[in-house]
């Protein structure tokens, strides 16, 4: 993916860095594929509001993506690229030759009219979704299970990858885009490569509006409102509001928040860096 600086014709433009959608090959999703998406505006049931800063937006549709990539060795060719608004990373719509039809998520490379597998047996390329027993080490991978069948979890986002490090009897290390090292089942399923959009990182909005359009309205900071409002508000003057923390008084900086129990704990070997 490309990304274009515009000239600063309006103030909206003057620091505004868009993505070029060249990789985009289809405007209109596959119907058959597409869900119905709701939005709540942060009310409840009873039109109370219980999650703030939330309204508006534009109108989407949802993509029903295959993340379990379960139809074992059968092709599947890449009919298009498509862009997806629920997520940063394309995706790629596969016309399978039986006649179904699925959306992945796109990796870099991938290419309209490329064929691409699932399975036990199938060549590692980018694309092909295989266990972690058959991935050769150091490969990058995204659309990391963390169950078997249970579907991808880990890097799914634009521009991420983990790197498969080792291998030992049922467990594999894999090295996670934040850096932490954890154990894997090897039974657990993985697509090669790494996924599209890379440049997703380095775009600018530009400008406020924009945020309104994906349903974001404006935030109100902490330190701006009264004392009965918020644990960091009041004082004379421009206060600082002392140490960060939440609207409930939780510290927002340095307070762990994971749970000490957490069944995964000795599944970690290094944690994340920092």
């Amino acid at each position: 993916m490309a990304i274009k600086k515009l000239r600063p014709i309006t103030p909206g433009q003057r620091h505004r860095i868009a993505p070029t959608f060249d990789e985009i090959t289809a405007s209109k999703p596959e119907k058959s594929l597409i869900a119905k998406k709701t939005s709540t505006g942060g009310r409840n049931k009873e039109g109370k509001m219980t999650m703030r800063y939330i309204g508006g937006g534009h109108k989407q549709a949802y993509r029903i993506i295959d993340f379990k990539r379960d139809k074992d060795n059968i092709p599947a060719v890449v009919k298009s690229i498509e862009y997806d608004p629920n997520r940063t990373a394309r995706i790629a719509l596969l016309y399978y030759v039986d006649g179904e039809k699925r959306y992945i998520i796109a990796p870099k490379g991938l290419k309209v009219g490329q064929t691409v597998l699932s399975g036990a047996g199938v060549p590692p390329e980018v694309g092909n979704a295989l266990k972690l027993a058959e991935i050769p080490l150091g490969s990058f991978i995204h659309n990391v299970e963390l169950k078997p069948g249970s579907g991808a979890s880990l890097a799914r986002s634009a521009g991420s990858s983990a790197q498969l490090v080792a291998r030992e009897e049922k467990y594999a290390t894999i090295k996670l885009p934040s850096g932490e090292l954890r154990l894997v089942l090897v039974a657990c399923k993985a697509t090669v490569g790494s996924v599209s959009n890379e440049d997703h990182i380095n775009l600018s909005v530009g400008k406020a509006g924009r945020n309104r359009w994906k349903g974001i309205r404006p935030r109100v900071r902490g330190v701006a409102m009264n004392p009965v409002d918020h644990p960091m508000g009041g004082g004379e003057g421009r206060a600082s509001g002392g140490h960060p923390r939440s609207r409930k008084g939780l510290y927002a900086k340095g307070l762990k928040t994971r749970t000490p129990k957490k069944y995964s704990n000795s599944l970690i070997i290094s944690k994340r860096t920092k």
